[in-house]
């Protein structure tokens, strides 16, 4: 049987191919790699509505994907651990999210191949695709054309702490560019060297539903509530105050292109260091070779004795 996702993931091939390119041709003008369009097609990732707007564009479909993504049921069946699931539903209802971030990308904004990266560390295969899908299940609707307010602040250790690999973290990177355009979501950085900064005691979030609001934080394995009003008034303020103080939004994007484009170089530089540690390997074997050319001894000739004059 095929899933909502396969279907999309079939339409857009239909349309790529009637377009007569490759998956590596759409890839550059969206612009995104082209494992990832290889992944929508076999209706194993989840795009962005802003991946399907694109492809219509390029493709000239009319905006038929864009009208079936917002149709498809992306994650019909998520199960999120027990201590999570409330604050799942609440981002199901939420009005606004203000939140700060340290060490790793906030959930909401992580790519497939960074959440997969993160799980992958202390999770069993059979669980990561499960407990990914589960992460990913809560961003569509702040990804939406409508969604709701969503302003996040991220030290400077979540774009340096190394993911996965070079490669994850630059998409990871490209993906905080591409979704901080968006109308109703907003992304800082707080740099690390800049002194005199009131930083928020961990990673936290303020969460405004429609009749509450929600102090939310994180321990190694339960999430901790608090909708005392005075406490949220506190954190609210210790927050603005904050954020008015770090680079824009604008200026944080300069940065967030500057460490992608490290993650660039670090790709680039892998395979040349590979060739010259082929070549040292090489080096050492041919030192180590035995010598099979057979050793002549050459007699030296005794020097005549100089006469006395």
């Amino acid at each position: 049987m095929t899933t909502n996702a396969e279907f999309f993931g079939e339409l857009l091939r239909h349309f790529r191919e009637g377009a007569l390119l490759t998956q590596e041709a759409l890839a550059k003008q969206i612009p995104c790699d082209r494992s990832f369009v290889a992944r929508v097609e076999a209706g194993t990732r989840v795009p962005q509505e802003s991946f399907a707007k694109r492809c219509d564009e390029i493709l000239g479909t009319g905006g038929a994907l864009a009208k079936l993504w917002g149709k498809v049921d992306w994650y019909p069946q998520v199960e999120h651990p027990d201590w999570f699931q409330r604050r799942a539903d609440m981002d199901a209802k939420a009005v606004a999210l203000r939140a700060y971030q340290e060490r790793v990308m906030p959930g909401l904004l992580q790519t497939p191949g960074y959440a997969h990266a993160l799980f992958a560390r202390d999770t069993s295969s059979d669980e990561v695709e499960k407990r990914v899908r589960a992460r990913l299940s809560r961003q569509p609707r702040f990804l939406a054309d409508d969604g709701p307010l969503y302003v996040a602040v991220l030290d400077e250790s979540c774009l340096r702490n190394a993911v996965g690999s070079p490669e994850v973290m630059r998409e990871q990177c490209a993906h905080l560019l591409s979704v901080g355009r968006r109308p109703n979501i907003r992304i800082q950085v707080a740099p690390a060297g800049l002194f005199g900064l009131v930083r928020p005691w961990g990673s936290m979030s303020l969460i405004e539903l429609p009749d509450d609001r929600w102090v939310y934080s994180e321990s190694l394995d339960r999430g901790h509530f608090n909708n005392d009003p005075a406490v949220y008034a506190r954190f609210s303020r210790t927050y603005d105050v904050f954020r008015a103080d770090i680079p824009s939004a604008r200026e944080s994007a300069a940065l967030i292109s500057d460490v992608m484009e490290g993650y660039e170089h670090h790709e680039q530089a892998r395979p040349q260091r590979g060739d010259l540690d082929q070549e040292q390997l090489q080096r050492q074997q041919r030192r180590r070779l035995p010598r099979n050319r057979p050793r002549v001894h050459v007699r030296r000739r005794p020097r005549p004795r100089q006469q006395e004059p």
